[in-house]
């Protein structure tokens, strides 16, 4: 059922599902909780959540959308915005926007204070999305949602020709 109103006072983000965490030494460096509000308000072309991360952690790592622009609105706490080759102290009331493009738009949230960072998440929701992630030069392929989606990793370095295999 949506609803056109939700307080974010109210909300409470939850972990991500077991099989979606990160493990090992990557687990010491993210983790977050999200309360997701998009389907909640009936929003198709919206994705919206609020984001909770943990003091001294990032909730995704560094990358960017090829055809996905996002927005966060700062709610409680502090950190660090990377964005392309820059970076940005981000404190309680800023503004961010993240537009889509290549590696030179690639951002990542990390809290850098001593209390939880919280914010407010919103994105376009194009179909299919493709993702970089500069830091481990992966590419991410995403199309469709459930049983039917598709979604592909691979190292940008790992390129094979067009006819390899046909």
């Amino acid at each position: 059922m949506t609803t056109p109103i939700i307080s974010l006072h109210s909300v409470e983000p939850v972990r991500r599902r077991a099989e979606r965490r990160p493990t090992g030494a990557t687990a010491q460096r993210f983790d977050a909780s999200f309360a997701p509000l998009g389907v909640q308000l009936g929003l198709t072309r919206l994705g919206c959540n609020v984001t909770a991360v943990p003091a001294g952690k990032a909730a995704f790592p560094f990358h960017s959308h090829r055809a996905n622009d996002e927005l966060f609105v700062v709610l409680c706490g502090s950190g660090e915005l990377r964005l392309g080759q820059q970076r940005h102290a981000v404190k309680e009331g800023d503004v961010i926007g993240c537009p889509a493009g290549d590696a030179s738009t690639a951002h990542q949230l990390v809290n850098t204070g001593e209390a939880e960072l919280r914010y407010l998440a919103v994105s376009s929701e194009l179909d299919p999305e493709i993702c970089e992630y500069p830091d481990s030069g992966k590419i991410g392929a995403y199309c469709g949602n459930g049983e039917q989606a598709v979604a592909h990793m691979s190292r940008s370095d790992q390129r094979v020709d067009y006819w390899d295999g046909e």
